[in-house]
């Protein structure tokens, strides 16, 4: 069962929050981060990617931006910027987008239960981002990152959360650039914290990793490093848990650098083996399963892939797997997206013109629009103790970093 626990979160001071809050280190690269933070020396981007505080020539990866982010965080403290709670808490966090509200509870959740397979994923992680997240956790001893859980919908804990929100005023509520209204509640009643968590380790069989499984893993082996000097609090890591019914998944999308020495008429005669290739008149965004969209040399292209060439159980029938299965492990020699560099990814709420303009400036040479995995999906694959490929899930609206971040002394 679930073992979640409240905890002392560093958060801001309330009229800083909106300031504070940042977006997560991992869809913005250096240069935008860079250009988002200027005019704000309190974005919590100046520590979760503190190169954008040293020479552009920086390694992002140097040991010297990790202490760079320590610097700026005790800053932050020290300046009474963000401050730690005085007791252990939950916390309630809603955003709304585009109308539609979704609320999670904010706490630590066990290091052991990640271990054991109750907090389930479903993606590998990559060894470089992961390492990342260990050296900077290890040495600003902080968890800046939030990780994204879900879990089956449970009455009991909506109707909680729902009584807290309604019959409490919240720390922080504000709207971001974006247009993304963020909402935080403390939970500081012992009694409702005892409740929240009997529910979670009584009727919440496990949890399911949706977004943060480099943040997750990274912390596991974080605590494992600190062996018997691990204090508590290293012990549990930084997350958010999200009812399944409040979910939206969106596409996650591909790019690769290179048609793997193919000239055009070959590859897509390659394509042509496995797919009935068309072509599009605008840009293809997929509104079913089997049919992936291609832009090539200006071109977008809806593939359907024909009957008989994937299988129909949990992983095989996913697009992301008939992707990689058909085209980009026989076709473009990408045999492992962990790890190879000729491809990148890109979440749905870039748009397709994200993917357009990659490949028309040349920087990269083809790119394919997915349609998106389902939650139910999702829980089937993780059950089974299987793996999508990576970057299979991409969820809106993201959580802020720097509202409340996990101290692991």
């Amino acid at each position: 069962m679930a073992s979640i626990t409240p905890f002392k979160a560093l958060r801001p001071q309330a009229d800083k929050a909106a300031f504070v809050a940042s977006r997560p280190y991992d869809v913005l690269n250096s240069a935008e981060a860079r250009y988002e933070v200027q005019g704000n020396p309190y974005s919590f981007l100046h520590i979760t990617k503190a190169e954008i505080d040293l020479p552009e020539t920086i390694d992002i990866h140097s040991v010297k931006v990790y202490e760079k982010a320590k610097e700026n965080l005790q800053r932050f403290i020290s300046e009474k910027v963000l401050f730690r709670e005085d007791q252990p808490c939950y916390y309630i966090y809603r955003l709304i987008m585009n109308g539609r509200s979704q609320t999670g509870l904010v706490c630590g959740s066990s290091v052991d239960d990640y271990e054991n397979d109750t907090i389930k994923k479903h993606e590998f992680t990559r060894p470089e981002k992961e390492q990342d997240r260990i050296q900077h956790i290890s040495i600003s001893g902080a968890q800046t990152g939030n990780v994204f859980l879900a879990y089956r919908t449970n009455t009991g804990i909506d109707n909680l959360i729902e009584s807290w929100k309604s019959n409490n005023t919240p720390l922080y509520d504000f709207t971001a650039e974006d247009g993304i209204q963020h909402t935080v509640w403390v939970v500081n009643d012992d009694n409702v914290i005892e409740a929240i968590t009997q529910i979670f380790l009584e009727e919440v069989a496990e949890t399911y990793i949706a977004d943060g499984h480099h943040r997750a893993a990274s912390a596991a082996k974080v605590r494992l490093a600190l062996g018997d000097k691990a204090t508590t609090n290293a012990s549990y890591f930084l997350t958010t848990l999200f009812p399944a019914n409040q979910l939206h998944i969106m596409d996650y999308n591909r790019l690769v650098k290179d048609l793997n020495n193919l000239n055009k008429e070959s590859f897509l005669n390659s394509i042509r083996e496995n797919f009935i290739v068309t072509e599009e008149g605008a840009a293809y965004a997929p509104a079913e399963l089997h049919a992936i969209g291609m832009y090539l040399d200006g071109q977008w292209y809806k593939l359907r892939a024909k009957d008989g060439t994937y299988t129909s159980d949990p992983i095989g029938v996913l697009d992301v797997t008939i992707l990689q299965e058909l085209i980009l492990s026989p076709i473009l020699g990408i045999k492992d997206q962990r790890t190879d560099k000729r491809i990148d990814f890109v979440g749905g709420i870039r748009g397709l013109g994200e993917l357009e303009k990659r490949v028309d400036i040349g920087e990269m040479k083809v790119a394919f629009s997915l349609y998106p995995v389902s939650i139910d999906q999702l829980f089937s694959i993780a059950d089974s103790g299987n793996v999508m490929p990576p970057k299979s899930t991409w969820f809106e609206p993201k959580l802020r970093d720097g509202l409340l971040t996990h101290l692991i002394d």
